[in-house]
């Protein structure tokens, strides 16, 4: 499939909204410490990766359909704006933290795009589109999920079992809520790590998937984006 290009409007808008910005108050939010030197660091290849998988989602999507977002913050910019500009979608993302919804939607004030605080999960409607990348492998939500899922350094003598469970739980609730909300077919827009748990729904809800094989790193964390389509 060939890789299509994003407008000069649209990549202008993108530059536009990230230079505007406030890096000083997202610092704390990432990071415990030294989020300037962080975001400093990772300010263009954000950017640039996230342009990079706005191109290939570009070529996979189709015009005037809706996607919803969880999890969205500073890294989904490009990806929402080429869907806005690029394809006439329809996009709703969605954060749990309400400092990071206030300086995106600052930022992006004007640009038709805007975030919204609280779960995805309470959304209406349907989606053609579903984009939960990092969300249930995120260790400050799932803490005990993610160290022994995504990092496997748990602790067999200190791992703590009940919250795990408590955790999974949680974890096959949020995804369940979400994907309802998917039709089919669906796009699903997720980490390599998260796969397990596309798989798991699809074979109890009895849907077939096809995984595309080719991956997009992320520039926060790394972790590898791929796009399953469920039929």
């Amino acid at each position: 499939m060939r890789t299509p290009r994003l407008s000069q409007k649209t990549t202008q808008q993108i530059k536009q909204i990230y230079q505007a910005l406030d890096y000083e108050a997202l610092g704390p939010i990432y990071c415990d410490e030294g989020g300037d030197a962080f975001w400093e660091d990772r300010r263009e290849p954000c950017q640039k990766m996230g342009i990079t998988i706005g191109k290939v989602l570009k070529a996979r999507l189709p015009p005037q359909g809706r996607s919803l977002y969880v999890g969205a913050g500073v890294p989904e910019i490009p990806v929402l704006l080429m869907e806005r500009l690029e394809l006439n979608r329809t996009v709703c993302p969605y954060n749990l933290r309400q400092a990071e919804v206030d300086i995106l939607n600052q930022a992006g004030e004007g640009s038709g795009l805007s975030f919204c605080y609280g779960s995805a999960e309470t959304v209406t409607g349907m989606f053609d589109h579903l984009w939960i990348v990092s969300v249930l492998n995120d260790p400050e939500e799932f803490p005990n999920l993610s160290v022994l899922f995504s990092y496997g350094r748990a602790d067999p003598l200190a791992f703590d079992t009940a919250a795990f469970s408590h955790e999974r739980e949680a974890g096959i609730l949020l995804f369940a809520n979400c994907m309802a909300k998917l039709t089919t077919p669906g796009l699903l827009t997720i980490s390599v790590e998260e796969i397990p748990w596309i798989v798991n729904w699809c074979e109890t809800h009895k849907h077939s998937y096809h995984i595309d094989p080719k991956t997009y790193p992320t520039a926060l964390v790394g972790d590898p984006v791929c796009f399953i389509r469920i039929e």
